[in-house]
C-alpha cells in the first residue's frame, strides 16, 4: 500500500514518465500480479523516487502496468510506466529500483517515455517453453497436426467460470527449438487476443491433437513483448 497522503494536500503532477522493462526470474515466478504490483510500490519508496499519486482520500502512486505473465511463468520482458514529479535520469532509476526490488525481480532498461505503454504497442509476445520428458522427434509431429487446424477451442477454468478460446488463432509461429535440459524447447509467438491466449492453452490444445504431455510441469518465459514487424518477431 502507498504511503496516504492528507486529502487537502495538493499533488504534484507527473512532468516525466518512465517505462520500465522488468523481469521475473526464480522463485518470484510463482508471485501474482498483484504480488508484483505491491512490491514495485515498497521498492519505489525505498528508491526515493518523487513518484506522482492520484488525487482523493488514499492518494496511489502512479504505477501503470501492461498486463503481466500469470502466475508461474517467468518473463524477461513486463512493462510499467511511472509517474516522477520532477526529472530523473533513467540510469539512476534503474539503478535506484534494483538496489529496493526483491530478488527475482530485476529491471532491465529504463526509458523516457511520454506515451507509457498503451495496448496498441504490446500486441504479441514472443514465448520459450520447455517440456520435461520429451524430445523434438515427441514434439515436432504435434506441432504439425497442430498448425494444419483451422481452429482449436480448448477450455481454461478461471475465477469467473469456464473460459473458451480458440488457441490457433492467436498462433502467430511454433516450432521446435531444439534439446532443453531433460526435456524439448519450444517457441511461441501469440498475438494478444480477447480473451487472451496463453503458452498454456496452446499447450493443452496440442495434448488434445496428438496427447503429447510432458513429464512435469513445462517452464514457461515470456523473452519478449512488443508489436510484430514484416519478420514476425517482437521488439519492443
Amino acid at each position: 500500500m502507498s504511503k496516504p497522503v492528507p486529502s487537502g494536500d495538493t499533488q504534484l503532477p507527473a512532468v516525466q514518465h518512465m517505462l520500465v522493462r522488468y523481469a521475473k526470474r526464480g522463485k518470484m515466478r510463482f508471485a501474482s500480479h498483484r504480488d508484483v504490483a505491491r512490491a514495485f510500490e515498497r521498492g519505489v519508496r525505498r528508491a526515493d523516487l518523487p513518484i506522482a499519486h492520484s488525487a482523493g482520500f488514499t492518494p496511489h502512486p502512479k504505477i501503470s502496468y501492461a498486463g503481466g505473465a500469470q502466475t508461474g511463468v517467468a518473463s524477461e520482458a513486463e512493462y510499467l510506466s511511472l509517474g516522477l514529479t520532477s526529472p530523473r535520469e533513467a540510469a539512476d532509476v534503474r539503478e535506484r529500483l534494483n538496489a529496493a526490488l526483491p530478488d527475482g525481480i530485476d529491471v532491465i532498461a529504463v526509458t523516457e517515455d511520454a506515451g507509457g505503454v498503451p495496448a496498441s504497442r504490446l500486441t504479441a509476445s514472443e514465448w520459450q517453453v520447455i517440456l520435461p520428458g520429451l524430445t523434438p522427434e515427441d514434439a515436432a509431429p504435434a506441432i504439425a497436426k497442430f498448425l494444419a487446424l483451422d481452429h482449436a477451442p480448448v477450455e481454461r477454468l478461471t475465477n469467473k467460470g469456464v473460459r473458451r478460446m480458440d488457441a490457433r488463432s492467436a498462433v502467430i509461429a511454433l516450432g521446435v527449438l531444439g534439446e532443453a535440459d531433460r526435456g524439448v524447447a519450444l517457441e511461441m509467438v501469440l498475438q494478444h487476443t480477447v480473451p487472451a491466449v496463453r503458452p498454456d492453452d496452446v499447450l493443452t490444445a496440442l495434448r488434445e491433437v496428438s496427447d503429447l504431455a510432458p513429464t512435469a510441469p513445462p517452464l514457461m518465459t515470456r523473452l519478449a513483448q512488443g508489436v510484430l514487424d514484416e519478420s514476425g518477431m517482437v521488439q519492443l
